[in-house]
């Protein structure tokens, strides 16, 4: 390259300040929706974890995982304050770059690790329906607390090019005259997060095709146990719909209008874009408590009884979400016999 064309670029991109919000408008509203999401979700976060520990005791009721989603959560939310701080002063992220790159460390780790662990559980109702009878080794590794750890030192590794200083405002890719380390940090960066979720939600979209399928095959009588599996996968879809995907298309189509170079103005739309479908993905924190109810009626039970009021405590706990619970009723239907006159009460069973 000639240069002069390098420096031109360079000085070209210097003019540009990727960290100030090109709206101030549009980034205080952002900061005014997070800071819902922190005040919806501490305290909803709080009597979860207080539920988990204290009554439903998650080690003895194999929910071990479960509650590594709601330590995952906590990272979220207790970035959310920081984020709104900034994006309310015109930031996209904090000037401070021990602190920016902290942020998007815990972000990463958060979203690495809600999604492992939901596609674990998923994975478990996948084997449990589809393959019953055979040795589930997801069951197996569910009841270990090892595993758990196991889970969260591999996410460290994917996690560490956030915190790798080289490049600017924690997010230079296509922006900037790069090294070979510094494309190849950017790059693993990018990979790591278009990986973490176009992977799983192929596994998550197989898997519930294939339980749906078991259950238009399976008989009446066999059809609750998997209404819940469709249901805990189809709450795990509705996270990944909302929370994961519309962030990850609308940041490819942000490397895109980098890359190739595109007018100033344009990455600013695409920028907003991006931005503001992340702070919509941070609503994972509110929306996993429903992944629970669906994954384990004991949890709904406990934190409907301890934090409902009454008249609404048998109302909820009786609601079976359209699992399909079946109720057996016996109702005498009297009918007479050819021999003799004899007349037999038989029970009528009600699906």
């Amino acid at each position: 390259m000639n240069p002069e064309s390098s420096l031109q670029n360079m000085s070209v991109n210097s003019t540009i300040d990727h960290c100030k919000a090109s709206s101030d408008v549009i980034y205080k509203v952002l900061s005014w929706v997070m800071v819902g999401q922190f005040t919806l979700g501490l305290p909803l976060n709080l009597t979860v974890l207080y539920i988990f520990v204290f009554r439903f005791k998650f080690w003895k009721n194999k929910s071990i995982f479960l509650f590594n989603i709601v330590v995952a959560d906590f990272l979220l939310v207790a970035c959310l304050p920081a984020k709104a701080y900034h994006y309310h002063h015109g930031q996209r992220r904090s000037p401070n770059k021990t602190l920016c790159k902290t942020m998007l460390f815990m972000l990463f780790l958060n979203r690495g690790a809600s999604i492992a662990f939901l596609i674990t559980l998923s994975l478990d109702r996948y084997f449990n329906v589809v393959h019953l009878g055979r040795r589930n080794f997801v069951k197996v590794l569910k009841k270990s607390p090892q595993v758990s750890i196991v889970i969260w030192l591999f996410l460290l590794p994917l996690t560490i090019p956030t915190m790798v200083k080289t490049f600017e405002c924690c997010n230079s890719h296509g922006r900037t005259v790069e090294t070979v380390f510094h494309d190849v940090t950017d790059t693993f960066r990018e990979v790591v997060y278009f990986g973490q979720i176009v992977i799983p939600f192929i596994i998550l979209v197989f898997c519930t095709v294939r339980i749906v399928n078991r259950l238009r095959r399976k008989t009446v009588g066999e059809k609750t146990k998997l209404r819940r599996a469709v249901c805990v996968v189809m709450s795990v879809v509705v996270v990944f719909s909302i929370c994961f995907l519309p962030s990850t298309i609308a940041r490819a189509v942000l490397l895109a209008v980098r890359l190739l170079k595109k007018p100033e103005a344009m990455e600013n739309v695409a920028t907003q874009v991006y931005d503001g479908l992340m702070v919509l993905s941070y609503i994972d924190c509110l929306l996993d408590p429903l992944v629970y109810c669906f994954c384990n009626s004991g949890f709904k039970d406990a934190y409907v009884s301890t934090f409902c009021p009454k008249f609404l405590q048998e109302k909820l706990q009786n609601t079976d979400f359209g699992l399909g619970t079946n109720t057996t009723t016996s109702i005498p239907i009297t009918t007479a016999t050819s021999s003799g006159g004899r007349k037999v009460s038989v029970p009528l069973l009600e699906q």
